[in-house]
C-alpha cells in the first residue's frame, strides 16, 4: 500500500508578468527639474535599480527569490518618497499581467507596482509549499510555513492595496486566495498527523478523523468562494474541481477513520472508558442512534454496526471524489490524484467487505456527520520586509527628511560670508542637513541675506547634505582671511 506516503498535489500559483520599463530620461528630468541637479550624474544609479526591477522579474524559486523580490519591493520605497509627488504624475506606466487570466492591466501609480511585487512573493511562497517533499516531517514543516506566508502576502495585500486594475489582485480574489492557502495548511496539518501518530489506538484514530473533517471544512469554504459569481469566471476549472475533489476526499476519510477506531480497537476497558467516553461525547455532529455511550463503547457487536455505517458514508464519498475527478481533463491527467483517490476507495471497501456478515438483517443506518477539530490552527504570516535591508540607491540627493518628491524648495542660493567680531552671526542646529536656527541681527549673515530655517547644502563647495552639526561647524571655523562660501536652500 505504497500509496499512503503519496502527496496529493497542492495548488501553486503562477507570477504576474510585467514588461520592460525605461525609467532613465524620466528619472533624470526629475532630478534636474526638482532636485535642481545634474540628472546625468545619477545615470548610475538609475541603471542600477533598472537592473534590481529586471531580476526582480524572473526570480529563483527558493529563498533567494524571495529576498531579491523584497528587496525591490524596499526599494520602491525610497523611489515612491523620492520621485512621485502626491499631486504630479511621472508620466511612466507600469504594466502587469494577471496572473489567472494573463489579461494586462497599467497604472500610472506605484501602488500598482508594489502590489504586484507584493502579489509575486505570495505566489512564490506556494511553489515553494507545493515543490516541498510531504512525505517526511521536515519537508511537511516547510510547507507549512511557505503556505502559511503566502496567506500572510495575499492578506497584506488585501488589507493595504485597494482599486488594483487587474482581477487577481481584488479583494473577493485575494479573499479567495487566503482561504485556499489555510486550506493547504490545513491539509499538511493533517499529513503531519498521519506520520507522528501510531495510529493504532482508539483516540488516536478519532482524533485524525477529527483532522479529516476540519480540512474537509476548509476546502468546502475554498469551494464556496471559488464558485461565486464574480470569482468562477476566472478561476481555473481544474482549481474549482481539486478543491471540490479534496472536501469530499478528506469528508471519507474522516469517516473511514471512524469506522477503523470502532472496528479495530478492541473495546473499552473500564479504566479507559471515562477518556473514552469524554473523547467521544464530542466526536460526532449529532449523537448516533441506538444505545447508550458505554454499551456502544463496550459491545463489540454496537460498535462493528456503527463503524459499518461510517464506511457506507466514506465509500459514497469516495466514489463522489473520483466521480468529481473525472469531470476534468486536465485533472484526469493527474495520474496521482487518481492514484491516491482509487487507493482509499479500494481500503474502505475491503474494509467494509472484513466486517461485513452475511447474517446482517439491520439495516445500515446513516452515520453522523463528524465534528470537525484541529490540533494546530493555521496561522497567517504577515511579510517580514525589515529581514531584507537596503540602503537608498538616490542616498546622494540628500537626507529623505528635506529631499523628498513632497517637499519644494528654492533653487539654491550661494552665500559668501567674512567672518566679523562676532563669528559670521547666526546659530545652527540639527544634523543632515544643518539649519540656520537664528541669524543676528546687523550681523554678517544678515547682510547677506541668509534667514532662519535656511538649510546648509555645501561649505566651500563641499556637499554637506548628510553632514553633522560637528562637522560643518568644523569647516566654517577652518576658514581663513578670505572668508567661506555656503550654499543653502530654503523650503
Amino acid at each position: 500500500s505504497s500509496s499512503e506516503s503519496i502527496s496529493v498535489p497542492m495548488i501553486p500559483l503562477g507570477l504576474k508578468e510585467t514588461k520592460e520599463l525605461d525609467l532613465l530620461v524620466p528619472l533624470k528630468d526629475f532630478i534636474s527639474e526638482h532636485y535642481g541637479e545634474e540628472g546625468i550624474l545619477f545615470e548610475k544609479e538609475i541603471k542600477e535599480f533598472m537592473e534590481l526591477r529586471q531580476a526582480m522579474r524572473t526570480p529563483s524559486r527558493n529563498e533567494a527569490g524571495l529576498e531579491l523580490l523584497m528587496e525591490y519591493y524596499n526599494q520602491l520605497y525610497f523611489l515612491d518618497s523620492r520621485f512621485f509627488p502626491p499631486n504630479k504624475s511621472l508620466g511612466v506606466f507600469f504594466h502587469w499581467y494577471d496572473s489567472l487570466t494573463g489579461v494586462p492591466s497599467h497604472q500610472r501609480a506605484l501602488a500598482f507596482e508594489k502590489g504586484s511585487v507584493l502579489f509575486n512573493i505570495g505566489a512564490l511562497h506556494t511553489q515553494i509549499g507545493a515543490r516541498q517533499d510531504r512525505a517526511s516531517l521536515p519537508g511537511l514543516n516547510q510547507a507549512i510555513d511557505a503556505f502559511q506566508k503566502a496567506a500572510g502576502a495575499f492578506n497584506y495585500l488585501k488589507e493595504n492595496f485597494s482599486n488594483a486594475p487587474s482581477l487577481d489582485m481584488s479583494a473577493a480574489s485575494l479573499n479567495m486566495l487566503v482561504r485556499l492557502m489555510v486550506a493547504q495548511v490545513q491539509e499538511c496539518v493533517f499529513e503531519k498527523m498521519t506520520l507522528l501518530r501510531a495510529q493504532n489506538d482508539f483516540l488516536a484514530r478519532l482524533q485524525l478523523a477529527q483532522e479529516a473533517a476540519r480540512v474537509e471544512d476548509v476546502y468546502s469554504l475554498v469551494h464556496q468562494t471559488m464558485t461565486q459569481a464574480h470569482v468562477k469566471d476566472y478561476v481555473p476549472f481544474s482549481w474549482i474541481t481539486m478543491v471540490h475533489v479534496k472536501s469530499e476526499h478528506f469528508k471519507a476519510l474522516s469517516h473511514y477513520f471512524a469506522a477503523i477506531a470502532l472496528c479495530d480497537c478492541p473495546p473499552a476497558s473500564d479504566a479507559e472508558l471515562p477518556e473514552q467516553e469524554k473523547a467521544f461525547i464530542q466526536f460526532h455532529v449529532t449523537m448516533p442512534e441506538g444505545p447508550s455511550l458505554r454499551v456502544l463503547l463496550q459491545d463489540p457487536e454496537e460498535r462493528r454496526k456503527l463503524g459499518k455505517a461510517h464506511l457506507k458514508k466514506a465509500i459514497m464519498k469516495h466514489e463522489e471524489a473520483m466521480r468529481i475527478h473525472g469531470l476534468c481533463k486536465i485533472l484526469r491527467k493527474m495520474d496521482i490524484l487518481q492514484e491516491v483517490l482509487s487507493f482509499a476507495h479500494k481500503r474502505s471497501l475491503s474494509k467494509y467487505s472484513e466486517i461485513d456478515h452475511e447474517e446482517d438483517f439491520f439495516e445500515t443506518g446513516d452515520a453522523p456527520d463528524i465534528h470537525p477539530k484541529t490540533h494546530q490552527k493555521p496561522e497567517i504570516k504577515s511579510p517580514n520586509f525589515s529581514q531584507v535591508k537596503v540602503t537608498d540607491l538616490f542616498h546622494r540627493l540628500g537626507p529623505l527628511s528635506v529631499f523628498s518628491a513632497k517637499n519644494k524648495w528654492y533653487p539654491v542660493r550661494r552665500v559668501h560670508l567674512m567672518r566679523g567680531e562676532n563669528g559670521f552671526g547666526f546659530t545652527l542646529r540639527g544634523d543632515s542637513p544643518v539649519l540656520i536656527a537664528g541669524v543676528i541681527p546687523g550681523g554678517c549673515a544678515a547682510e547677506a541675506g541668509l534667514k532662519e530655517g535656511d538649510y546648509i547644502i555645501s561649505v566651500n563647495g563641499k556637499d554637506c547634505k548628510w553632514s553633522k552639526h560637528a562637522e560643518v561647524v568644523q569647516l566654517l571655523k577652518s576658514t581663513g582671511e578670505e572668508g567661506v562660501e555656503i550654499g543653502v536652500i530654503t523650503l
